[in-house]
């Protein structure tokens, strides 16, 4: 039953996306390099990092160490590198100039598998001058697939409706758990192609003792963590949980070997919450 859950998506780009990730925001630079590295080692073969979190170049050394272990198994293109481009690099030299740098800050991985635009909220215009650089990316192989996050509904119509658009977004990346599940937002991005990630989806932990929560836990015979990752999972998003911690890694990749029945996942959902535990941008202008 647990195969249910893909360990893959098909993104609209044609590349393959593992369905769960690492999340990098907020772990010490100092020990970024060696937690995406053991990450590696349990499993895990997507990594998600922006240009805000100030740790491309250490998330990178952490993938380089893993291929260098053992070049014959340890393969690049089954690594899925994410970064994204900060409100500051919005607009068509700025993003053509950051993208530069972000593939310079990972020089030895060659290419960026996705790039997104982090939000909305540098308006309209930047906006789509920001996407016409990141298509030219795309079309000189720098980057293999372009997206972006936390877009709303009005923000992906602007540019799925762009007369200019060639390199359609293959994700929305948002913040979804069950006390912000954001149904519209995401079945309209699968309506559109749009494969949706979740970040946050351990709600920066203000929910792992959460009396729904452990109750499934408990029935599962499985940690807090895992049930809100596994939540995720079985809505159909790519949960990016970010740990600092090396040892609980191998608990959050092992989800893939739990299951939750329709009955928890339904008690787990909180359709009438809005809790956001992040910023909320995808209502910006």
């Amino acid at each position: 039953m647990a195969s249910k859950v893909p360990r893959f998506y098909k993104l609209s780009s044609g590349y393959s996306l593992p369905s769960i990730g690492l999340g990098t925001y907020d772990i010490p630079r100092g020990e970024t390099a060696n937690v995406v590295y053991e990450a590696l080692k349990v499993g895990f073969r997507h990594m998600d990092t922006a240009v805000l979190y100030g740790n491309e170049h250490e998330v990178g050394q952490g993938i380089e160490r893993w291929l260098q272990e053992d070049p014959e198994t340890n393969k690049r293109e089954d690594v899925f590198y994410t970064t994204k481009l900060w409100n500051s690099q919005n607009g068509y030299e700025n993003a053509k100039r950051a993208i530069r740098e972000c593939l310079e800050k990972v020089k030895p991985l060659g290419y960026i598998d996705l790039l997104l635009i982090h939000s909305p909220l540098s308006g309209p215009r930047r906006r789509l001058e920001t996407w016409k650089a990141m298509q030219e990316a795309v079309d000189e192989g720098l980057v293999k697939s372009i997206g972006v996050s936390n877009y709303g509904i009005k923000h992906i119509e602007e540019l799925l409706g762009w007369d200019q658009l060639r390199h359609k977004p293959v994700v929305n990346q948002i913040e979804i758990s069950p006390w912000l599940m954001r149904q519209q937002l995401a079945d309209f991005c699968k309506s559109k192609g749009l494969v949706v990630e979740a970040y946050a989806p351990l709600t920066h932990g203000y929910k792992l003792n959460h009396p729904n929560v452990l109750r499934v836990a408990k029935e599962v015979g499985c940690n807090p963590g895992q049930v809100l990752i596994r939540w995720s999972l079985q809505h159909g998003y790519v949960p990016l949980p970010k740990s600092k911690t090396v040892n609980r890694l191998q608990g959050n990749f092992d989800t893939y070997n739990i299951e939750l029945t329709p009955e928890q996942v339904s008690f787990l959902d909180q359709p009438d919450a809005y809790e956001p535990t992040d910023w909320e941008c995808t209502d910006a202008p």
